[in-house]
């Protein structure tokens, strides 16, 4: 009898030690892959922060309101059907070109870290009813549905980087009814969705900037962020309100200082070029302590 209850003893302990590392284990696959990363800086985006969609091919835009500027470097097709852009379209201009540019360093700043990716680390299945801290995650390519709720804990400078990829060059976003929602005090416009391919939403209710490195689809719902892609942007019946428009952000955006006397900044407070550089009211030319124009808008 007194083997028995020490066998049994021996036994319920195990059970228990075992229940005890699968709990633990269930709590490190929730929280980022690497505690550093969690504080990590978000991607310096420079001037393709300020705009709602920008493509490498083409933008075709049907049934749908864009808030934000839309712009497309090296092609230059933007085709508008029903479709109500309020900001400034950029087409294979300058402007674009600089923002393509700037969008295309930061896809590859973070390229660096889904490099560190691996199966251990990497978040699975359709993210339906969990729960986010902020930091780094790396995703798997199965379909998103459900929601997704991002959890700030009254940081709002709090940063969420998700990464992606199948770990061949075709891993790709796909969402369906994903509805991705911020609680206690986080802002939108510090969650990025870098893509190693293409990221296809429909009707879903999404928040974030895509880094695409093919195509965006946006197909109904809304999309609360900034479309940067390599490839096409399509949307159709969808809501794009850029992360400028809402008045939110963080450093990894450009800033504009309107003040006079601190040199050109590489930007247009206001929007107030109209779609032409030489017409910004950024000093062009001004130096640290010496205000005025100096030549912008031929002043």
């Amino acid at each position: 009898m007194k083997h028995l209850m020490v066998q049994t003893n021996t036994s319920t302990r195990f059970t228990v030690r075992v229940a005890i590392i699968a709990l633990f284990a269930a709590v490190l696959f929730l929280l980022p892959f690497d505690a550093a990363r969690a504080a990590t800086a978000a991607p310096n985006l420079g001037s393709a922060g300020s705009f709602a969609v920008l493509a490498g091919t083409a933008v075709t835009c049907t049934d749908s309101t864009v808030t934000g500027d839309v712009g497309v470097y090296p092609g230059t097709s933007v085709t508008q059907t029903n479709c109500t852009i309020d900001g400034t379209v950029h087409a294979g201009n300058g402007v674009a070109q600089q923002a393509y540019l700037d969008f295309i360093s930061a896809y590859d700043s973070l390229a660096l870290l889904n490099n560190t990716c691996d199966l251990a680390h990497t978040l699975t299945g359709t993210l339906a009813g969990v729960t986010l801290l902020p930091g780094v995650y790396c995703v798997d390519e199965v379909a998103k549905t459900g929601t997704l709720t991002l959890d700030a804990q009254g940081d709002a400078n709090a940063i969420w980087i998700f990464l992606v990829s199948d770990g061949v060059g075709t891993g790709a976003l796909t969402g369906t009814n994903f509805n991705v929602v911020m609680i206690n005090g986080g802002e939108p416009c510090n969650v990025y969705w870098w893509v190693e391919a293409a990221a296809t939403l429909t009707t879903s209710n999404f928040l974030g900037t895509i880094l695409a490195g093919a195509a965006i689809t946006v197909t109904g719902g809304t999309f609360n962020g900034d479309a940067l892609a390599k490839a096409a942007v399509t949307l159709t019946g969808a809501t794009v309100t850029a992360c400028e428009a809402t008045g939110h952000g963080n450093s990894g955006r450009g800033k504009c200082n309107q003040g006079v006397g601190n040199g050109p900044e590489n930007c247009d407070p206001g929007n107030s070029n109209q779609g032409d550089p030489s017409r910004s009211n950024d000093e062009l030319g001004g130096t640290p302590g010496n205000p005025g124009r100096k030549g912008g808008n031929g002043k």
